[in-house]
């Protein structure tokens, strides 16, 4: 390990302590006394704060933890960080306040004018695309906030027909351009997938106990997933095929090698059916159902939909 790298895992590996010994650095980095009174040193010098401990079991004892030292990033990290806040710059909707473009901006004038010209160098030329988010969402903060809270919120959802809807919320994920969020809810006692952009007047439930924890959460969605999703379908798939499915597929799928031929096996849902189909024509002649039948009917009824119109 480089003297920097392992100076910048030493400021992490003190950042949540209180005091420590010099011991602990010898074992924790393999290094010898010698060289550890000397990375002591320069920990001080980067920032820092500590005063000694004398007597047979002192030590060193921190300061200012609140204040702990900036970690620092080599060349090649800092380029790595600079390219993620760019792609994630295409979510224009996050649930912080601040927008990527300006955590970038904070971060790029804190260099000195040669890295920022090195950046500017690979920004210009290295570029990831990604599906902008197709709605206005507005509530994502309060959604993240009630997940971690462990809240059960009250909501107005308009995806299919105007309900108010009680939901205490697992996870949020986005996809295809579209927020979506895992949740249970605690009047059906069903899990569900909600979109971000169908929820209207979130509110926080405060009379609505107990919650469940993160947990008992996770458990009830692998319920779900295990026994929701009874009817096993099987899709075989041409090499582009497999291409497109590694590009966009689902939770309820995957994707199997069976003598050299590319399928796409799972399970879907009695209520997923006209979702199923939609999702597989999108392969077009890329792909061929092999079972089950209901799927195959319903597949051709889209086809013969779509031709009829011309």
């Amino acid at each position: 390990m480089k003297k920097s790298e392992r100076l910048n895992q030493e400021l992490i590996f003190l950042r949540d302590k209180y005091s420590f010994q010099l011991r602990e650095l010898i074992a924790e980095f393999d290094i010898s006394k010698r060289t550890a009174l000397r990375d002591i040193q320069e920990l001080e010098a980067m920032g820092l704060a500590y005063y000694t401990e004398p007597g047979r079991n002192g030590g060193y004892r921190l300061l200012n933890q609140s204040n702990l030292i900036p970690i620092y990033f080599n060349k090649k990290e800092v380029q790595a960080i600079f390219f993620a806040l760019k792609a994630l710059r295409v979510l224009s909707v996050t649930p912080f306040d601040e927008p990527y473009a300006r955590i970038q901006q904070k971060l790029f004038a804190t260099m000195s004018p040669e890295n920022q010209q090195d950046i500017s160098n690979l920004l210009a030329v290295v570029h990831y695309h990604n599906v902008a988010p197709v709605g206005d969402v507005a509530n994502l903060e309060i959604i993240l906030n009630a997940i971690l809270e462990e809240q059960v919120i009250q909501i107005h959802y308009t995806q299919y027909e105007d309900v108010h809807l009680q939901l205490q919320i697992y996870e949020l994920f986005y996809r295809n351009g579209i927020w979506f969020t895992s949740a249970y809810n605690p009047d059906t006692q069903r899990w569900g997938t909600y979109r971000c952009d169908y929820m209207h007047d979130l509110k926080i439930n405060p009379t609505k106990a107990p919650t469940l924890t993160l947990a008992e959460l996770k458990a009830l969605q692998d319920q779900y997933e295990s026994t929701y999703h009874n009817i096993p379908f099987k899709c075989r798939l041409t090499p582009f095929g497999k291409e497109l499915f590694l590009k966009h597929s689902y939770p309820n799928m995957h994707l199997e090698m069976i003598d050299d031929v590319p399928y796409i096996v799972g399970g879907y849902n009695q209520t997923e059916l006209a979702y199923m189909t939609y999702y597989l024509v999108s392969f077009g002649k890329h792909l061929t159902i092999e079972a089950p039948e209901q799927l195959k009917t319903s597949y051709l009824k889209q086809l013969q939909a779509m031709i009829a119109k011309y």
